[in-house]
């Protein structure tokens, strides 16, 4: 067996060895961008129900609109901060630590905000659920960008594509809670989806990504198979395929972007 710019791998047991651990663009790969893409849409509800709850907020606190707009405030510097913070988890521990940290922050969030008896503790509620849903972007996206090579622009673009889906879901939804039910029902009935995140174990599968040398073998075979560029034997993805999936992910976020207008 030879890989083309690269030492071959001629003993059986290395090849053994390498076809039983994770593969780059396999099923397991797709798999696991689509239960990422899940809950990138569900975490992502932190972002958008402050800002759809902010006018009854803002009338039962009888407090003016840039006192009302604080917890937003809070909730983007959560988002922040708990960005940094849930990447070095990751390094550290693997997904599924930043995902269940996310996932418990976001349900004690939602229902400290839904007992919340002054406009103080409702906008350090929304820290907690900004912290709590940074989890569900940066980390994730670094995650699946692992498990791709080929198609990682794709991969990364679509797992990104989860926080638009949570944009366009998420806020006609809540304003409708909010209508039948009031605010306080409806951040209470938030918390326990979220929470529930923290059993996504069975959806990401394994927490254990293809080794940094199959990754780094496949680049370079795919690269030099598919383009006759000598710059094409670099461990780093190719000119032509980083425009490409350049051209994909702008289009894919033209599209994305227009997806809340067609709500309204």
């Amino acid at each position: 067996m030879q890989i083309i710019g690269m030492q071959a791998l001629d003993e059986p047991k290395s090849v053994g060895k390498l076809a039983s651990l994770p593969q780059t663009d396999s099923a397991q790969a797709w798999l696991r961008l689509t239960a990422t893409v899940l809950l990138s849409t569900i975490g992502g509800v932190g972002m958008w129900s402050v800002v759809v709850a902010l006018p009854a907020v803002q009338s039962e606190f009888g407090i003016p609109r840039a006192e009302a707009s604080l917890p937003f405030t809070l909730a983007m510097l959560g988002f922040a901060a708990g960005g940094v913070a849930m990447g070095r988890l990751l390094d550290r521990v693997g997904i599924f630590g930043p995902v269940s940290v996310g996932a418990a922050m976001l349900g004690i969030g939602y229902v400290i905000a839904a007992g919340a008896r002054s406009p103080v503790i409702f906008a350090l509620a929304h820290a907690l659920i900004g912290f709590g849903s940074s989890a569900t972007l940066g980390p994730l996206m670094a995650d699946i960008s692992k498990w791709f090579v080929r198609r990682l622009g794709v991969a990364v673009t679509l797992c990104s594509a989860g926080n638009y889906f949570a944009g366009a879901l998420w806020p006609p939804i809540v304003q409708h809670a909010i209508a039948a039910y009031g605010w306080r029902a409806t951040h209470a009935a938030i918390g326990p989806p979220c929470g529930a995140m923290r059993r996504s174990r069975a959806g990401l599968g394994a927490d254990r990504a293809p080794p940094r040398r199959e990754r780094s073998a496949y680049r370079r075979v795919r690269c030099r198979r598919f383009s006759p560029s000598p710059r094409c034997a670099v461990a780093s993805p190719c000119p032509c395929r980083r425009f490409t999936s350049s051209l994909i992910a702008a289009i894919s976020a033209t599209a994305l972007l227009a997806v809340p207008t067609c709500w309204r």
